[in-house]
């Protein structure tokens, strides 16, 4: 059985005063039937990695370099997100890919160190609106992941965040029927890729808009196995209900 995955991404929001959003979490949360990790800013993450350390919550980045070390000025490698008690990373995010124009080779090259490094990577696919509005959103993704996903991808080292570009933060959501769809197209592109045991063993979440008023329905459909949160997993009050609801999903 996979165990299903409550994600939350801060991108970049939040200075020291967060981290108590932190405590309050896992206080709600001690004994969590769900995997939960937090992404916060790369400044953070040393500290976030602090205070949740006694707890079940784990703590994750939201990109790394290609290189191991070298000259690349403001970027960070999989090994600094691994000494600052990092055990995930965000791939590929969408917002990585319109606004520092990073192809699927280049998410493809970073998954590959980061999973050499350790890190569980989290790589995320997804079609904006225009694509959607001209079905084309199913071949897009089978891009996005023969072109994202590396070789080596296992189900301990690979969770893939499907994010309609068009519901990220903007309050639409997907039917339940079309996010139904592109799970569920997502899983038999992996099992023939990776064979049935690591093709169904690949975790898949969802994300855009999600909050505590549609995450329980959200939750229900096949094929999804957690969310990708945003600008609710900013605030323990926010993000817990969605916890609860994915633990009784």
């Amino acid at each position: 059985m996979r165990r299903k995955l409550a994600a939350g991404n801060w991108k970049m929001n939040g200075t020291s005063a967060a981290l108590a959003e932190l405590n309050t979490l896992a206080s709600i949360h001690p004994t969590p039937d769900v995997d939960i990790l937090i992404c916060p800013p790369a400044p953070l993450l040393s500290r976030a990695a602090n205070v949740t350390a006694q707890s079940q919550i784990t703590i994750g980045g939201q990109d790394c370099h290609t290189a191991v070390s070298g000259a690349h000025t403001g970027d960070t490698s999989a090994d600094m997100l691994l000494d600052a008690g990092a055990t995930a990373v965000i791939l590929g995010h969408s917002e990585r890919r319109e606004d520092h124009d990073e192809r699927n080779e280049d998410v493809r090259a970073k998954a590959r160190t980061a999973m050499n490094a350790g890190l569980v990577t989290v790589i995320c696919l997804g079609e904006s609106l225009a694509q959607r509005e001209a079905a084309n959103t199913l071949d897009i993704i089978a891009g996005q992941m023969s072109g994202s996903i590396p070789d080596q991808a296992t189900g301990e080292n690979l969770v893939i965040a499907y994010e309609p570009i068009w519901a990220i933060g903007t309050g639409m959501v997907p039917t339940l029927e079309q996010i139904a769809e592109v799970h569920d197209f997502i899983r038999v592109r992996l099992e023939r890729r990776f064979g049935e045991g690591v093709g169904r063993s690949v975790r898949l979440l969802y994300g855009g808009s999600v909050k505590p008023s549609n995450a329980a329905e959200i939750f229900a459909v096949p094929n999804v196995d957690g969310a990708l949160v945003g600008g609710a997993s900013l605030k323990a009050a926010d993000f817990s209900p969605i916890i609860t609801a994915l633990e009784q999903s």
